[in-house]
């Protein structure tokens, strides 16, 4: 298990108070629901940027696609579904 650290940060009276009534409705500190919740939503960001990553490395590769590519595709899309 890696050694936990401690961040403090400001919130609103507002946004406490949520995370108040969701870490109770939870029956969770509000430390273990903030954690949760900042544990969460660092993976999600960390998902993105490393998806994001990979478009950027596709065209560095030159591994795209031109406008006027995927404009036929999309033609050729369309008219599929409408014969069939």
């Amino acid at each position: 298990m890696n050694k936990p650290v401690t961040i403090t940060t400001q919130i609103d009276a507002e946004t406490h108070a949520m995370v108040r009534r969701v870490s109770e409705a939870l029956g969770r500190s509000e430390a273990e629901f903030i954690a949760g919740a900042v544990e969460r939503a660092a993976q999600s960001q960390s998902d993105y940027l490393a998806f994001i990553q990979v478009g950027i490395d596709a065209a560095d590769r030159g591994d795209t696609i031109s406008q006027d590519d995927m404009e036929h595709w999309f033609e050729g899309r369309i008219a599929q579904r409408a014969a069939g």
